[in-house]
C-alpha cells in the first residue's frame, strides 16, 4: 500500500485549530491524555485475550515514555490492543461529546483562559497538538498482522502508509515544538519534567510507566573486583508511577502515619488531619474517596480566592484538582479525593457541572461526613469541640444555606454557649436542663458571652434561673430563624419583644402602672419621636434602670450584619424603649413630670443614648449626649451642696 494523504473531517479540523491555537493554559495535560489513551488500550487488549484463545496471554503490560532532547523528541509506547487501518483513520481524535466544538468555540472567542479545563475529558489525542508541530503515530493491531504509520502536522490533513512493527501496541512520536511568543515548550525535554507530569496525573495508573534511566556501575577486573574510580554508564529502566494508591489499599492496611504523610504531603498542610474518612461504594454508582477535615481552618478559607474541592481521579487517571461539584459550600474546608470508573466526563463545563453521577456522589458524602461528625459529638466530645472550635461557623451556615433545606441534617451539631454553662451545649442538652416552667429557648446577640451575662434584659431571666444561649456570630440569629423551633420549643430572644414570663399578677401590676403614667410615656416618646418607636414600661427589668430593644422581625444584630451589605443601609429594626418602673431613675422622672420641668427633655435623651450604648449601637450626637450628662450632673451636685 502506498502513503496515502487526507484530510481531517471537517469537525475534527475545528477542533484541531482551536487545540493547536491554545484553548488550554496548561498545555502539560497532553502527557496524562496519551497516558490515559495507552492504559485504555492495554485494557482492551487484556479484556479481549480473556475470552481470545489466539491472542497471547500476556502479564508484561507496559506504557514506556523516551525523551530525546537533542531531536526534541517524545515517544510514548504501550504494548495494547493496537490499531487497525479504519481503526487508525476514525478513532484517532474523535469527538467525546456533542456540544464539545461549541464550548471550546465560545471559549476562544471570549478568550478565557481557565485552569478549571484541567482533566476533562473530550480532548483525548488532539492535546498532543498543543506542543508539538508533529505527530507520527505507528501501530500495530492484535487483530491484524500489518502495521500503520499516521503522520500530521496538524493543518488540513495526515498520511498513512504500511509501516513495520514487531509487537502489537501503539507508539506515539510527538516532535516538540520551539519557543514561540514566549510559549514555553523546552521544559517538555527535561526528564525532570516527564516525571513530574506522571507523578501529578498519572501516579495511579494500574500499569508500569516506565522511562530509561542512566546508570553508573563500577568496572569490574577479571577476578570480580571493582576498578577503583572506573565506572561505565548503563540504562536501566525505572518505573516512575506508585500504581497502588493509598484508596486502593484496605483501611485496616494503611497506618495512621502514613495516612497522615499522604495528607501532608498531597494538601500542603504541616498539621495532621482532625478526620480522615474512607468510603467505599458499589452498585449502580461506583467509587471510593477518602475525606479530610483539617485541624486547623485554612487562614484564606473565608476569601473570595479561597477554591473548595476534592481531587477527582477516574480509572486512575488525574482529572481535576478542585471538583466543587463533590462538595456542599457548607463543607468547603475539606480536603480529599473521589475516584471512580463510572463518571462520564466532558470538556464542557456545562455537563460537568449537570453531572448527576457527581451529584449523587456529593449526597453520599455529605451524609457520611455528618455521620462521623455526630459519632464523634457522642463519643469524643473533646474532639468534637476543638472541630467545632474551627469550622462551626461553616455547620451554623449549612442550617441557614438554601432556606434552611438541611437544618433536620445539621441542627443535632450545633454547640452553643450558654450564659449558666461552663461546656457549650447542643439544643437536645439545653431543653433537657430547662426548668419546667420554660416555655421557651432564650437566646442573646452579642460580642461575647460576658457582654450577655451583664445586659439588663438579663434581669427577669437570672430570677427565674432560666439559661440563655449566647450567639455571637453575624449568621447565628439568621440560622436561629431559619430553625425557628426545636423539640417543640421556640426560640426567642431577649432582645426583641416581651419575653412574657410573668405570671398573672406581675403582668396586671405593671399595665396598672402603664395606665397610671400614660401621659408621661407619651411624653417621652413625643421627645425621642424619629429615634424611637415606642417607650414603655418593662417586664423584664428588675434592677437596670433602661434598655432598648426591637420588635418582632429584624433585630438589631441583623442590622449590624444587613447594614455592611452593599445597598441594605437603609434597613432598621424597630427600637422601643422599655423603661424600669421600680428603678429610681423612673421616679425622680415622674417627678421632673409632675412639676413641668424641662429637664425632663434631657432625662429622656440620656436614657435613649445610655440604652444605645448598652446595645452597642452608635450614639449620632456623643457631643450633645456629654453635654447633657454635665448639665445634670452639675445640677445635681448644686442642689446637693445646698
Amino acid at each position: 500500500m502506498s502513503k496515502k494523504t487526507m484530510e481531517f473531517k471537517t469537525e475534527s479540523k475545528r477542533l484541531l485549530d482551536l487545540m493547536i491555537h491554545s484553548i488550554y493554559t496548561n498545555k502539560e495535560i497532553f502527557l496524562r491524555e496519551l497516558i490515559s489513551n495507552a492504559s485504555d488500550a492495554i485494557d482492551k487488549y487484556h479484556l479481549m485475550s480473556l475470552t481470545n484463545d489466539d491472542m497471547e496471554k500476556r502479564n508484561d503490560y507496559e506504557i514506556h515514555i523516551e525523551v530525546d532532547k537533542k531531536h526534541r523528541k517524545i515517544r510514548v509506547y504501550d504494548n495494547g490492543i493496537g490499531m487497525t487501518y479504519d481503526e487508525l483513520i476514525e478513532n484517532i481524535g474523535t469527538i467525546a461529546k456533542s456540544g464539545t466544538l461549541d464550548f471550546l468555540k465560545t471559549m476562544k472567542e471570549k478568550e478565557l483562559k481557565d485552569d478549571d479545563l484541567i482533566g476533562q475529558f473530550g480532548v483525548g489525542f488532539y492535546s498532543a497538538f498543543m506542543v508539538s508541530s508533529k505527530v507520527e503515530v505507528i501501530t500495530k493491531s492484535a487483530l491484524s498482522n500489518q502495521a500503520y504509520k499516521w503522520v500530521s502536522k496538524g493543518e488540513e490533513g495526515f498520511t498513512i502508509e504500511e509501516a513495520t512493527k514487531e509487537n502489537v501496541g501503539t507508539e506515539i512520536i510527538l516532535t516538540i515544538r520551539k519557543n514561540e511568543d514566549e510559549e514555553e515548550y523546552d521544559e517538555f525535554l527535561e526528564e525532570y519534567k516527564i516525571r513530574s507530569l506522571v507523578k501529578k496525573y498519572s501516579d495511579y495508573v494500574k500499569y508500569p510507566i516506565t522511562i530509561n534511566h542512566e546508570k553508573s556501575i563500577p568496572v569490574k577486573d577479571e577476578n570480580g573486583n571493582e576498578i577503583e574510580d572506573k565506572f561505565d554508564t548503563v540504562i536501566e529502566k525505572e518505573t516512575i508511577n506508585s500504581m497502588t494508591p493509598i484508596w486502593k489499599k484496605n483501611k485496616t492496611e494503611v497506618t495512621d502515619e502514613e495516612l497522615n504523610e499522604f495528607y501532608k504531603t498531597t494538601y500542603y498542610d504541616y498539621t495532621n488531619p482532625s478526620f480522615s474518612i474512607w468510603t467505599n461504594v458499589e452498585g449502580a454508582l461506583t467509587y471510593k474517596s477518602i475525606v479530610f477535615i483539617p485541624e486547623k481552618a485554612p487562614q484564606n478559607l473565608y476569601s473570595e480566592k479561597y477554591e473548595k474541592g476534592l481531587q477527582l481521579y477516574a480509572k486512575g487517571v488525574f482529572v481535576m484538582d478542585k471538583c466543587k461539584e463533590l462538595v456542599p459550600d457548607y463543607l468547603r474546608f475539606i480536603k480529599g479525593l473521589v475516584v471512580s470508573p463510572d463518571l462520564n466526563l466532558n470538556i464542557s463545563r456545562e455537563i460537568l457541572q449537570q453531572n448527576r453521577q457527581l451529584v449523587l456522589i456529593q449526597k453520599n458524602l455529605e451524609k457520611k461526613i455528618i455521620n462521623e461528625l455526630e459519632k464523634t459529638l457522642k463519643n469524643e466530645r473533646e474532639k468534637y469541640v476543638k472541630f467545632w472550635k474551627e469550622f462551626g461557623v461553616n455547620i451554623k451556615y449549612g442550617v441557614y444555606d438554601n432556606f434552611g433545606m438541611n437544618k433536620e441534617l445539621l441542627q443535632d451539631l450545633l454547640l452553643f454557649e450558654t450564659v449558666n454553662e461552663e461546656q457549650m451545649v447542643t439544643l437536645k442538652e439545653y431543653i433537657e436542663k430547662m426548668p419546667k416552667d420554660q416555655k421557651e429557648i432564650f437566646y442573646g446577640s452579642a460580642h461575647s458571652k460576658d457582654a450577655i451575662k451583664i445586659s439588663p434584659q438579663m434581669d427577669v431571666l437570672k430570677k427565674k434561673g432560666y439559661d440563655v444561649l449566647v450567639l455571637t456570630d453575624d449568621v447565628d440569629e439568621f440560622m436561629i430563624s431559619m430553625i425557628n423551633e426545636y423539640e417543640k420549643k421556640k426560640f426567642k430572644s431577649i432582645n426583641q419583644g416581651d419575653l412574657d414570663i410573668l405570671d398573672e399578677n406581675e403582668k396586671e401590676a405593671i399595665k396598672n402602672l402603664e395606665t397610671e403614667n400614660k401621659s408621661l410615656l407619651e411624653k417621652l416618646k413625643e421627645v425621642l419621636s424619629g429615634k424611637v418607636d415606642d417607650v414603655k414600661l418593662s417586664t423584664r427589668l428588675t434592677d437596670s434602670p433602661v434598655c432598648l430593644v426591637s420588635g418582632d422581625g429584624l433585630s438589631f444584630e441583623m442590622e449590624k450584619v444587613m447594614s455592611q451589605l452593599p445597598g441594605e443601609k437603609d434597613l432598621k429594626a424597630q427600637r422601643i424603649l422599655e423603661i424600669n418602673p421600680q428603678h429610681e431613675l423612673f421616679q425622680a422622672i415622674e417627678s421632673l413630670y409632675k412639676n413641668d420641668d424641662e429637664a425632663i427633655d434631657d432625662y429622656a435623651e440620656i436614657l435613649y443614648n445610655q440604652a444605645l450604648l448598652i446595645e452597642g449601637l452608635e450614639i449620632k450626637d456623643p457631643v450633645s449626649f456629654s453635654n447633657k450628662m454635665v448639665k445634670i450632673l452639675v445640677k445635681a451636685a448644686k442642689k446637693e451642696a445646698k
